[in-house]
C-alpha cells in the first residue's frame, strides 16, 4: 500500500520521519526519496535479517538515515520527542518470514516451530505448544486466533506431546488437520491457531498498545502516523487508540458512563473515519495484502 501511505504521511523535503517496522525498507525507500533531499527516517525492526536488509535496499540514500535493531514500543526511547512528521507502522509478518522456512511462521513450508520475529528472545513456539496447559492453549487459540476448536486442538496438542515434543511446522499443522479436515476450504485449517501462537511468542498485541503510545511522543503537532494491520485484534486495538486519544472528554474507570465524563482537549484527529482498504491494482500485485486495513491519525 505503498500509495495509500505516502498519501497518507505526506513525506516533503527537510521532514522526520520513523518506520517502525522496516522489514525489506519498501516503505522506508519511497519516504527518503518522496522528502529528498534532505528528509530523514527513523527505522526500526525486531528481526536483525530485515534491519540488514532495508540498510542495503537504502544504500543511495546514505547520511539521511539511522536504522536500529529493536521493538517499535520502545521508538520514543532513542527518536526525539515530538520531532516527526510522520509515523509508519506496518505490522503483521514480512514476506521474507513467511517464505523462509527456518524462521518457522508459515505451514505451507516444512521448518522448525520457532516463529520469533526477533531471534535473540528465548520463547519459542514449540516452546510454548510444549509447555503450555492446554487450558491456556485453548484461550490462545480462541482469544487470539477466533479458532472455534481451539478446546479439541489443545487437548490433542497436549496428548500428543507426551509421546513425541512437536518440533516442526508441520507436524503442528498436521495435527490440527487431522482434526479439522479441509473439504475445500480456501484457509488452511491451521491458519488461525498458527496467528494465535505467533502473536503470544511475539507479545504482539502488547507491542502495539505501547508502541501506539509511542508513536503519539514522537510525532509533532500535524504529524500524522498510519498503521497497517492485518487482522480485526489488530485493527480493534488502533480504531480505540484513535478514538481514546481524539475525544473530547475522559472519566475514570473501565466504563463511560455520560454523567461522569470531565472535559479533555483531544491530542489526536481521525483522518480517515474508515479504514483504506488496497485498491485492485495492489491486490493483483500482492495477493497478500488482500486482508490489509490502514488507519491514519493526526496528532493535535
Amino acid at each position: 500500500m505503498a500509495t495509500e501511505v505516502s498519501a497518507a504521511i505526506r513525506p516533503r523535503p527537510g521532514g522526520r520521519y520513523a518506520d517502525g517496522t522496516l522489514g525489506g525498507g519498501g516503505h522506508a525507500a519511497a519516504i527518503l526519496a518522496a522528502s529528498a533531499p534532505d528528509g530523514w527516517l527513523f527505522g526500526c525492526d525486531r528481526d536483525g535479517a530485515a534491519v540488514e536488509a532495508a540498510r542495503a535496499r537504502l544504500a543511495e540514500f546514505a547520511g539521511r538515515f539511522e536504522l536500529r535493531q529493536g521493538n517499535f514500543a520502545d521508538l520514543a526511547d532513542w527518536v526525539p520527542a515530538a520531532s516527526c512528521d510522520g509515523v509508519l507502522l506496518d505490522l503483521g509478518v514480512s514476506s521474507p518470514q513467511l517464505d523462509t522456512a527456518e524462521r518457522g511462521f508459515s505451514f505451507q513450508q516444512d521448518g522448525p516451530l520457532d516463529m520469533r520475529m526477533d531471534p535473540r528472545q528465548c520463547l519459542t513456539a514449540a516452546e510454548l505448544v510444549n509447555t503450555a496447559p492446554p487450558e491456556e492453549l485453548a484461550r490462545i487459540f480462541w482469544e487470539l486466533g477466533g479458532e472455534p476448536d481451539g478446546r479439541r486442538i489443545a487437548r490433542e496438542i497436549a496428548r500428543q506431546r507426551e509421546q513425541l515434543p512437536f518440533e516442526t511446522t508441520r507436524q503442528l499443522a498436521a495435527l490440527i488437520e487431522r482434526l479439522k479436515p479441509r473439504r475445500g476450504q480456501r484457509a488452511h485449517p491451521a491458519t488461525k491457531a498458527f496467528q494465535a501462537l505467533r502473536l503470544v511468542v511475539n507479545d504482539e498485541m502488547n507491542s502495539l498498545r505501547l508502541g501506539l503510545v509511542a508513536a503519539l511522543k514522537v510525532l509533532k503537532p500535524g504529524g500524522r502516523l498510519a498503521v497497517i494491520t492485518f487482522h480485526s485484534l489488530e485493527d480493534r486495538v488502533v480504531k480505540d487508540f484513535g478514538h481514546e486519544w481524539a475525544r473530547d472528554y475522559t472519566f475514570d474507570g473501565e466504563v463511560d458512563v455520560p454523567e461522569l465524563r470531565r472535559p479533555h482537549t483531544p491530542e489526536l484527529r481521525r483522518v480517515t473515519r474508515k479504514a483504506i482498504r488496497p485498491g485492485a491494482a495492489e491486490l493483483a500485485a500482492n495477493p497478500r495484502s488482500r486482508s490489509a486495513q490502514l488507519r491514519v491519525l493526526e496528532k493535535l
